[in-house]
């Protein structure tokens, strides 16, 4: 349900996390290469993340990407809502655009609880929590 650039900026910022330790700042090509993606789309939504206050960038010999203590505790649905909007929380499971609770399209009243029950989620996660399980070896980025 999510868009590829939404999952790659969830991957971009929980790798940022991971690297909140580090004396360096991370580059584009590092995160590009960590999470499997393109250096210029990266490099796009790092940018459109640097916007929106989800990340930091510093320019300059020591600069790059980096987050800080705050914009861990942001919940993931921030990073969703900065890259692709409210819609894939408000949309049809079909993509009709005029399905509602007055005119369903065939899938409307399952779709909309699963849709409701993943918008919980990531209005309920932290970055931070799902950073943890990556720093600690129990879950995985790359695959």
């Amino acid at each position: 349900m999510l868009s590829v650039t939404s999952q790659n900026a969830i991957k971009a910022v929980i790798y940022l996390c991971s690297k909140f330790d580090s004396p360096q700042n991370c580059g584009i090509k590092e995160i590009a290469t960590y999470i499997g993606a393109s250096e210029h789309s990266v490099g796009k939504l790092l940018q459109t993340l640097v916007k929106k206050n989800i990340i930091n960038s510093m320019k300059g010999p020591t600069g790059g990407f980096y987050i800080s203590e705050q914009q861990k505790l942001l919940p993931v649905i921030s990073i969703i809502e900065a890259i692709d909007g409210n819609k894939v929380f408000k949309g049809c499971g079909l993509g009709l655009s005029r399905c509602s609770s007055a005119h369903p399209c065939p899938i409307h009243d399952s779709y909309k609880i699963i849709r409701d029950q993943m918008e919980n989620l990531f209005k309920q996660k932290k970055v931070i929590d799902l950073c943890n399980p990556i720093t600690h070896g129990l879950a995985y980025l790359v695959g």
